[in-house]
């Protein structure tokens, strides 16, 4: 049985580093509005200025990297990242803080898109796997930044951000380190797949990825739209307390952290669409059961299926797009890494505007008519050209 390459897990550790800092700045928003005195307009201000800024340069830096490599950007990213933190442990201006916050996007800019590239390099036959196991660290890091982050605001000091600047830094040190290593691992496969493929040329199918790309925004705003409202949802309709509520997502991205991984397994097993496809028709139920529930245990049961759909096509998504763009995988890994996390976001506030005029509920309801769309572009996303010859 093949194993992935230990490397593998090194950038899953740097995904972990720059994603648990990104991860806990919404974390700190109830003390900076206290501390800063901040209204509730400021402090969305500071998450959108994160996802804005981290949103349109994933894709730019992508680009960048297809034309001219840069292997220091993977390392100079969980610095970034960790020290904008640590920053925001000892000042209360608003706009340093708003500065800060967009220096940890900006973190996560630099690293995903080379790091992606690199993973898919030196992952051989193991692509799903790989890319699960490079998006586990991603997710755990939006699971236990906010803890971290918490506790060092309301429980410890909030000095203890300190500790997001010590470990991104202890992280960044070993993939500097590595990158020798690393990039001649990954010239060795380049050469090993070209003589295994003589005739193969990477081409971008800018169709077929126009149309993975509705598909990437539909998960994003399930991912992004879950993330924010669901606390809520579980306190305003379902009658539970703030802790239930926290358990709710806690749940949810726990069982993520799990089911990204197995995804990536049952990509390079089953094919990359068939578990895509699968993942979004069991998105769409999922969402409608869930958004229309009234029941604290029924709720609940349907954070699995809701968790699986969102959760496992994450990996063949980003593969996909790397082989429709074969000419750009740079540039596609900053939208399928970067916009599929990052677009939901931007959308947050328009829901919750809705949720102000109709109710939580009513505007809830975006979730399962997003996946209907999304689940129908699945069945519009064409077999890459280069897979025609192989079981997908």
């Amino acid at each position: 049985m093949k194993k992935l390459d230990p490397h593998v897990y090194l950038f899953t550790m740097g995904h972990f580093s720059v994603d648990w800092a990104q991860g806990g700045i919404p974390a700190l928003l109830p003390y900076f509005i206290t501390a800063c005195q901040l209204n509730y307009q400021q402090a969305a201000g500071i998450i959108f200025a994160n996802i804005l800024l981290s949103s349109v340069t994933q894709p730019l830096i992508g680009y960048y990297s297809d034309r001219i490599s840069k292997p220091w950007l993977v390392p100079l990213g969980p610095v970034l990242s960790g020290l904008s933190l640590t920053a925001l442990a000892f000042t209360t201006n608003y706009w340093v803080i708003l500065f800060c916050s967009m220096i940890s996007g900006l973190g996560g800019s630099l690293f995903h898109p080379e790091a992606a590239r690199m993973v898919n390099r030196i992952a051989g036959s193991l692509k799903g796997q790989a890319l699960g196991s490079f998006s586990v660290g991603g997710n755990a890091g939006f699971a236990i930044g906010p803890m971290v982050a918490g506790f060092s605001a309301y429980t410890f000091d909030i000095h203890g951000l300190v500790l997001y600047g010590i470990v991104n830094v202890i992280v960044a040190a070993i993939l500097y380190h590595s990158m020798p290593t690393i990039l001649t691992m990954a010239a060795a496969a380049d050469k090993a797949e070209a003589k295994a493929h003589p005739g193969a040329s990477h081409e971008n199918d800018w169709g077929a990825f126009s149309k993975l790309t509705v598909v990437i925004f539909a998960r994003s705003i399930g991912f992004t739209l879950c993330n924010t409202f669901i606390p809520i949802y579980w306190i305003t309709i379902l009658g539970a307390t703030p802790s239930t509520g926290s358990m709710a997502l806690s749940i949810l991205f726990s069982m993520g952290v799990v089911i990204t991984f197995l995804g990536g397994i049952m990509a390079d097993r089953f094919g990359f669409i068939r578990v895509m496809r699968g993942s979004f028709l069991i998105m769409v139920p999922a969402m409608f059961f869930l958004v229309n529930s009234s029941q604290l245990w029924l709720a609940t049961l349907l954070l699995l299926p809701v968790a699986f759909s969102l959760f496992a096509p994450y990996s063949p998504i980003v593969v996909l797009g790397q082989t429709y763009l074969g000419k750009n995988v740079g540039f596609a890994s900053g939208i399928t890494l970067g916009l599929s996390t990052t677009v939901g976001g931007l959308l947050s506030p328009v829901v919750g505007w809705g949720a102000d005029l109709w109710g939580v509920q009513t505007a809830m309801q975006i979730l399962w008519i997003c996946a209907a769309i999304g689940c129908v572009f699945t069945f519009l996303v064409p077999v890459p050209k280069a897979w025609e010859e192989e079981k997908v």
